[in-house]
């Protein structure tokens, strides 16, 4: 993996613990828009698939969510 890939994997790992830590009980929605506005704001571009598969898992899980291993 390149240092621009974890590069970018950190942040959308300080992105979904972010959402995790204040979004249990959300709706999947709620998740999701929260997932896109903080890749926005910390660059990182998902797809609507990579939205939709984290905020399963955080939906799912109700707790610590990896990133790295919801998006391989």
């Amino acid at each position: 993996m390149s240092s621009a890939d974890n590069e970018k994997l950190e942040a959308v790992q300080a992105v979904v613990d972010r959402v995790t830590s204040w979004q249990d009980g959300a709706t999947e929605g709620t998740v999701a828009s929260e997932l896109r506005k903080g890749a926005s704001e910390v660059g990182v571009d998902l797809s609507d698939d990579e939205i939709a598969k984290l905020a399963d898992a955080i939906e799912d899980k109700h707790g610590a969510v990896s990133a790295a291993e919801v998006l391989s």
